[in-house]
């Protein structure tokens, strides 16, 4: 598992220097998370993104002042808000194995960089004008839809990740329901 951390978290946990850790094409992409740290009204909070499908979550960043702290009270605001929104089941199939292997990196890809920055500032109207919980925040952004997914909604898109994941059932086999072609034909007649 990959937490992709912008430079401010990463000094606020502890890191001098992340290395790069470049997209693995074998890794799921349930497993690839980016974070970032931000501040409304002197209190700090924290939002988890999920790379391919900006499945966001916001939290309280207050008393996460390590590398061991963050992945405890992430692991364990993750399990609470995935459960509550209907994905326990990803959580304790995917996300839980991991807990024990865990990487950190710099964040690499400008366009999710971008969509967290609008994401954090969505946060930010709902935590103050709204007087939203960061977990009622959570809820909001996921049903926001974003450019960078085709003006769809985040909650969808990481739905379609573990679909898609499950349909996948290594060594190249596939599930008997599922037809896949492989060649198209041109139609034969003629107009």
């Amino acid at each position: 598992m990959i937490f992709r951390l912008t430079l401010k978290l990463s000094k606020k946990v502890g890191f001098t220097s992340l290395p790069v850790l470049p997209p693995d094409k074998n890794l799921n992409p349930l497993m690839d998370w980016n974070a970032n740290l931000f501040t409304v009204q002197r209190t700090q909070y924290i939002i988890l993104t999920n790379t391919a499908s900006l499945y966001s979550m916001v939290m309280h960043g207050r008393g996460i002042t390590s590398d061991r702290l963050f992945i405890r009270d992430t692991l364990s605001y993750m399990k609470e808000f995935m459960t509550i929104d209907g994905n326990k089941s990803i959580f304790e199939k995917f996300i839980e194995p991991e807990g024990e292997n865990i990487f950190f990196s710099k964040i690499i890809d400008r366009r999710v960089a971008g969509s967290m920055n609008d994401l954090i500032f969505q946060a930010k109207f709902h935590l103050i004008e709204g007087h939203k919980s960061p977990l009622d925040v959570s809820f909001l952004l996921n049903e926001s839809p974003m450019s960078y997914l085709s003006y769809s909604r985040p909650k969808i898109e990481f739905q379609k990740l573990h679909f898609r994941d499950a349909v996948s059932l290594g060594n190249g086999k596939k599930e008997n329901n599922v037809i896949y072609i492989n060649v198209v034909r041109p139609p034969t007649t003629k107009y």
